[in-house]
């Protein structure tokens, strides 16, 4: 694993130090990648990676930062983990989605029906959430936030169901309809939490309404992505082809 000296004079300590890093830069994969320095990994000790404790350790800190609401986590860069700040994730979400709300990308026939059982789970066909409130959505049929494991389930990917959920999950992240809010211990029947912590995923809408999440269709999607580029351009020695391959 890459990294550098805990003592080393750019090495980030702490969640908050994270959060600083990309509120500035705006864009931050978890793990290594084409872009020489343009990683969480790249940015701390690899020693204290899976420690265990979160004031040290990154692996905790991506969830530290999932539950501010800073910040959005997800599989946001080739398949892979990392981060998009919250000042820029509209002009993340409108190159990635090509400025089609979901709903709208089904419709022309740019999402799979696998997709669309997931996000019916969120925001059902036919029903315009983004203006309901989130306390009102379960008499509505949908949540504004699931576990993972939930989402399998209740999608119909479970034993016997349909193939590929994690593929398909991966996917309405890369596009940015489903980030991750949390990490949560699962609970028994009794309420009593055990095993490691679980995904909790939710449309960035939830987390931020409407109108700010699509601030940005009223532009080309290619400009957002300019935008995006020169953001990270402004901090790391790359052309353009070698962020394409990451952004």
């Amino acid at each position: 694993m890459g990294g550098i000296d805990w003592d080393d004079e750019g090495c980030i300590h702490s969640a908050d130090e994270l959060l600083d890093v990309i509120e500035k830069i705006g864009f931050l994969p978890l793990f290594e990648n084409g872009v020489p320095g343009f990683s969480v990994e790249n940015m701390t000790d690899p020693s204290r990676w899976w420690c265990g404790n979160a004031d040290v350790d990154p692996w905790e800190w991506r969830a530290v930062l999932a539950r501010t609401g800073k910040v959005a986590y997800g599989k946001f860069y080739g398949n892979r983990a990392g981060f998009v700040s919250k000042k820029w994730f509209p002009y993340f979400a409108n190159h990635r989605r090509d400025g089609y709300d979901f709903d709208a990308l089904y419709e022309d026939g740019k999402a799979g029906y696998r997709e669309k059982l997931l996000m019916d789970l969120f925001v059902p066909s036919g029903v315009d959430m983004w203006d309901v409130k989130v306390s009102g959505l379960d008499a509505l049929g949908c949540a504004s936030e699931l576990f993972t494991h939930e989402m399998k389930d209740k999608g119909g990917f479970g034993k016997g169901g349909e193939k590929n959920f994690e593929g398909v999950l991966t996917k309405l992240q890369m596009q940015s309809y489903l980030v991750a809010k949390d990490f949560r211990p699962r609970k028994n029947k009794k309420g009593v939490e055990y095993g490691w912590a679980v995904a909790v995923m939710t449309p960035p809408e939830y987390m931020w309404g409407y109108k700010f999440v699509t601030g940005r269709y009223k532009e080309a999607p290619e400009e957002s992505y300019k935008k995006i580029v020169k953001q990270v351009q402004k901090h790391f020695d790359a052309d353009e082809k070698e962020i394409r391959k990451v952004i």
